[in-house]
């Protein structure tokens, strides 16, 4: 078999693969024309970020069964497009989980000591002693966005040279946060209370410009900023502005909204700021983990059959995947409605199946659950290898309940979530044997496709809501796909659930909610 390696790789993994027996060929930076031939008798492909596994190179690879990414990130790999074509993606999630956190808090260290000006203002051929006074760590409080894996490593990173963490995460148990010794508290007092703020979430329409100049103007006077996650979460306009007035006094960026970033981008234009090139995990350390990782992922797929950290499928095994694979697509779904419904940080699961699906090997389809209801929440790639330690470090308790009676169903799955001081649970099952279906919301019965972008209104049964509801989209060109109510009886509330092919703005959403009879509106990308 070839593995085809296209960006370069730890030498590690590399004599790995070729201890296993296959054929490997190393060639990073091809030209698209020899990449496309290399890549035509390949039985696997193995990438870091500079390859793009487009679509057309997919179809270009009639031989293609893996694609492994010696990383976490996937955003140059086309997932959908290798899942239509049975090839298993793979990558390393955690791999880079140290080396990040670590170079946050060197960028925090560089930034508040003024290191990088210092350096080249000595390389100059000058000592300007006074010109680049500092601030000391000990004692400040620093302000995490988002604790994930990268948060908390650098939580204990931050509390072992004497500083003070406070944190925003809402799907973060309260007891989690406090065996770490960190002060949970909202965004905007977290905002007000931080002399330092680091951001470690994923890039979502919710976090997009999280930090703009609304957020920046209740920060304290003097605050520091840092972005080793994604580019785009902080307003980059927005942010120059307030380095040069000095309401912030510095900033440190890896990523950048558009990259690689452009010589005129302002932000490189001030003193005050200091970036690096999307270089968070590039270590020796990580990238011999990640290579090792990817390797023996590879090497135990083709011998065993195995697909430990795949994106796409479980760890299990081949031949029970076509019967388990229908029920995997309902379980994620499930996981991520609910993630998307509830407020407030996970702190129990329980998974319920009935009927037939009892029989099964559910322990996948649990895992398939907390993928689902973590991923739309965590800043690294969440798959089947990873979604239970993922669950585990965050506190959350996962419990299974097995029973024969389905009632109307043949199968049954029901999910019930406790988060915060509220339950909220989802129940499903397959029509056809393969048509995912979610047939029951909290205490609405419902038949539900999910899929795509759906809004969820608890309102009172009162004459006038669709209408008002079906105005305010035609209004703003939103195209309903489907639509249903459900009753919890008759005068009481009811659940009006709308499915759509584009994404719900912002402006629409407020107007239902003021609307008379509304309680309340809710969001789900299920895409």
């Amino acid at each position: 078999m070839k593995i085809l390696i296209s960006d370069s790789l730890s030498k590690q993994g590399v004599e790995l693969l070729e201890k296993a027996g296959f054929t490997v060929v190393v060639k990073s930076k091809m030209p698209k024309e020899e990449l496309f031939k290399e890549i035509q008798d390949a039985d696997g492909l193995i990438v870091r970020s500079g390859t793009k596994v487009t679509d057309e190179l997919i179809a270009a690879a009639p031989k293609l069964k893996i694609v492994g990414r010696a990383g976490s990130g996937l955003d140059n790999v086309d997932t959908p497009a290798a899942t239509k074509r049975g090839i298993v993606v793979m990558n390393t999630p955690g791999g880079n989980t140290v080396t990040t956190a670590e170079h946050t808090m060197s960028m925090i260290c560089a930034m508040s000591r003024r290191i990088p000006q210092a350096t080249a203002s000595v390389k100059t051929g000058k000592w300007e002693k006074d010109k680049f006074m500092g601030v000391e760590l000990y004692n400040k409080v620093l302000g995490i966005v988002g604790v994930g894996q990268i948060g908390s490593h650098l939580t204990k990173m931050a509390q072992g040279i004497g500083m003070r963490v406070i944190a925003y995460d809402p799907y973060l148990a309260a007891d989690r946060a406090e065996k770490m010794g960190v002060t949970m508290m909202a965004l905007p007092d977290l905002f007000k209370s931080a002399d330092i703020i680091s951001v470690h979430t994923p890039l979502t329409p919710e976090t997009k410009g999280i930090i703009n100049a609304q957020a920046i103007a209740t920060m304290k006077p003097g605050v520091m900023i840092v972005n080793c996650a994604r580019g785009g979460i902080i307003n980059e306009g927005d942010l120059v502005e307030a380095l040069k007035s000095k309401k912030v006094a510095a900033a440190a960026f890896d990523v950048f909204e558009e990259e690689p970033v452009k010589a005129d981008n302002p932000l490189l234009a001030l003193d005050n700021f200091i970036c690096t090139p999307h270089i968070g995990a590039q270590t020796t350390e990580a990238q011999e983990n990640v290579a090792v990782g990817i390797a023996e992922q590879v090497v135990d797929y083709f011998t065993k059959g195995v697909a430990r950290g795949a994106v796409n499928i479980p760890s299990i095994a081949p031949e029970l995947l076509p019967r388990l694979q229908p029920y995997l697509t309902l379980v994620e779904k499930m996981g991520s409605l609910l993630s998307q419904l509830c407020q407030g940080g996970i702190e129990r699961v329980t998974v319920e199946y009935s009927g037939e699906v009892a029989t099964l090997s559910i322990a996948p389809l649990t895992i398939g659950v907390l993928k689902g209801l973590l991923t739309p929440i965590m800043e690294n790639p969440v798959n089947y290898v990873n979604a239970p330690v993922v669950a585990k470090e965050r506190g959350i308790e996962v419990k299974e309940v097995k029973s024969t009676d389905a009632g109307d169903f043949t199968s049954l799955i029901r999910v019930r979530v406790e988060a915060g001081k509220a339950s909220h649970q989802v129940a499903g099952t397959l029509y056809h044997k393969k048509d995912a279906r979610v047939v029951e919301i909290d205490s609405f019965k419902v038949e539900v496709v999910p899929e795509g972008h759906m809004l969820f209104i608890h309102n009172v049964d009162r004459p006038g809501v669709i209408g008002m509801v079906g105005q305010v989209l035609g209004e703003n060109n939103i195209n309903i796909v489907r639509m249903q109510c459900a009753l919890e009886k008759r005068g009481g509330n009811a659940l009006l659930i709308i499915a759509s092919d584009t994404v719900f703005p912002v402006g629409v959403l407020d107007k239902i909610k003021s609307s008379s009879n509304i309680l309340s509106v809710k969001v789900a990308n299920l895409s």
